[in-house]
């Protein structure tokens, strides 16, 4: 029972560094609203009853276009993470996460093509750009086609698994970020 607790405790920690990163990230007060909503429904939060009714909440993940033409998301909250990989992206587009490390959920939009390795690096970049580990000299970015990416049953928000990845290194970089932004 000791490893059970053990095991819950350190998702748990897992789960509050991204969440810890999503509000250092957040940058209008509707995007720490949505992170306090994601906190409430996962009972962590208690709020006092109201009868007014909640929009539901409409994920608007940042767009990028790569130097090749590919639209890139990146997911900046746990919401916004799930809504790109369970839900926008198709089996054979791309998906990127910083290894190990809190951080944005970034997906290349392939539209059945081959994605081409400078569209793979910039969308790289994007995911330890907007990551944790956005101020390191080096950072280790996971990324593979969204078919291997999973949401166990029962898992917080922005919580996935993934198996057959590749690793790239990069710096990130918000100078490049800025170039790819979607006007």
């Amino acid at each position: 029972m000791l490893n059970e607790l053990i095991q819950k405790a350190q998702s748990d920690k897992e789960y509050f560094e991204s969440v810890k990163h999503s509000l250092e990230t957040a940058a209008t007060p509707s995007e720490v609203e949505v992170i306090r909503d994601e906190l409430i429904e996962g009972g962590y939060i208690r709020t006092h009853k109201t009868k007014q009714k909640k929009k539901p909440y409409k994920p608007n993940p940042e767009r990028f276009i790569s130097t090749d033409g590919f639209e890139i998301y990146v997911g900046k909250n746990n919401y916004q993470n799930d809504y790109l990989t369970l839900k926008l992206a198709n089996k054979n587009d791309v998906w990127f996460h910083t290894k190990n490390i809190p951080g944005s959920h970034c997906v290349v939009i392939s539209d059945g093509k081959e994605v081409p390795e400078s569209t793979l690096t910039q969308a790289a970049i994007l995911a330890a750009t907007f990551s944790k580990a956005s101020g390191s000299a080096s950072v280790a970015v996971d990324y593979t086609k969204i078919k291997n990416v999973k949401k166990p049953s029962g898992a917080k928000p922005g919580m996935v698994i993934y198996k057959t990845n590749q690793t790239a290194f990069v710096t990130p970089d918000l100078t490049l970020a800025n170039q790819l932004k979607e006007k």
